[in-house]
């Protein structure tokens, strides 16, 4: 039954990668038959993460009234909505529209899973869960490829909604075997501190700034990767877009191998293993070259860096912060990763445009420097509060 709920949960995962990936696959066809500019886009993706911004701070407190199997399970159910409602959009407002519950359901199951697997289970699961992650991304574009060239962009988002409405399902049939824990979450007493009290504690601002900065160089990534192919390395479109891929499928890879060293070296280890490999890829995209083996190459590697970066930062959380303040404090830790990821793309891409996009690697140096910083001075805040806990 242990491992079964694992599954469950990792299959949750994949329903909140399934989306991700999806309205940037489809919005080139998407943006011409809605009839509005592709900049667009950016209006779409505000409102699903002002969504999820709202929703993760409240997921603590939805967590201790509902249980994280309820969140879960009602989450998945909300997004598959949103989806389904995408695909039946033939005017912009209504993809705004949706765009407010698939935000508030991805923030809400995103934070409630990400406490829990820090709660019961070993670091490892946690790298092998935002493996799974990855595992959805990297599925959707393939989805809406296939649907464009067959039937349209709507049967896209259609495909993924059942896909995600036959995942919850299979989660509200299976609710009983959440019992397995015995310490979950809602049957455990615990002291809420809210979100100010959780603001207070020792290490939780740095924290907070390195999940910010971390998110934001790795969405700037995501949403630039192509267009530096294109423009600094003068790709064409098509093969850059390919190119892209390979960072994604560095992060997959990455976090299914991470998952077996973790436990033995330790979150802190891991995460300075994992910025000083993203490091080195950064260097190797920075550096002039005319052969574009090297920006191949460092993207790649930027990818493996922050595969552990993520889910060590979050799965120490516990150890760092206790068990009673984790779920405040992970809420938190989404709404900053969200803010990050939300509005320091769209930063970069007004700089690149003013001063050209070869300045993207310096642009996430400055941000992985800041979260390599911040994140030390968390373990040493936490570890001096610790040692103040223990003398008084």
């Amino acid at each position: 039954m242990y491992t079964f709920l694992l599954a469950l949960i990792y299959l949750a995962f994949i329903s909140l990668g399934l989306p991700d990936s999806l309205l940037g696959s489809g919005w080139p066809v998407m943006h011409v038959e809605l009839g509005v500019p592709v900049s667009y886009m950016g209006i779409v993706t505000m409102v699903v993460s002002g969504g999820t911004i709202v929703s993760s701070l409240l997921s603590d407190r939805l967590t201790r009234r509902l249980g994280t199997k309820w969140v879960t399970v009602v989450s998945v159910f909300l997004t598959a909505a949103a989806l389904i409602g995408f695909s039946f959009a033939d005017r912009f407002w209504m993809m705004i529209v949706f765009a407010i519950p698939y935000g508030l359901g991805a923030g809400a199951i995103d934070a409630a899973l990400n406490n829990y697997v820090a709660v019961h289970y070993a670091s490892k699961h946690m790298s092998w869960l935002h493996c799974f992650w990855g595992v959805g991304t990297i599925v959707s574009p393939f989805v809406m490829s296939k649907a464009l060239a067959s039937s349209g962009w709507n049967s896209g988002f259609l495909i993924v909604g059942i896909v995600q409405a036959a995942i919850g399902v299979i989660l509200l049939a299976t609710v009983p075997v959440w019992k397995v824990n015995k310490r979950a979450e809602e049957d455990v007493p615990q002291k809420r501190i809210g979100t100010v009290g959780a603001l207070k504690l020792k290490g939780v601002p740095f924290l907070l700034i390195a999940f910010f900065a971390y998110c934001a160089g790795e969405a700037t990534v995501m949403g630039w990767a192509s267009t530096y192919f294109v423009q600094v390395k003068a790709l064409d479109a098509e093969k850059a877009a390919q190119l892209a891929s390979l960072f994604y499928i560095g992060m997959t890879a990455g976090r299914l191998a991470s998952g077996f060293v973790t436990e033995r070296l330790g979150d802190r280890k891991m995460i300075a293993i994992g910025a000083s490999v993203l490091a080195v890829g950064v260097v190797l995209v920075a550096i002039p070259a005319d052969n574009v083996a090297l920006a191949i190459a460092g993207f790649l590697i930027i990818g493996l860096g922050c595969a552990p970066i993520y889910p060590c930062m979050i799965h120490s959380t516990l150890g760092n912060f206790g068990h009673e303040n984790s779920g405040a404090i992970i809420g938190l830790q989404m709404a900053f990763a969200y803010c990050g990821s939300t509005f320091m793309p769209p930063l970069f891409g007004a700089i690149g445009g003013k001063v050209g996009f070869g300045f993207m690697p310096w642009y996430l140096l400055g941000f992985f420097a800041v979260m390599i910083v911040m994140s030390e001075l968390m373990f040493r805040a936490a570890a001096k509060r610790g040692k103040e806990g223990i003398a008084g």
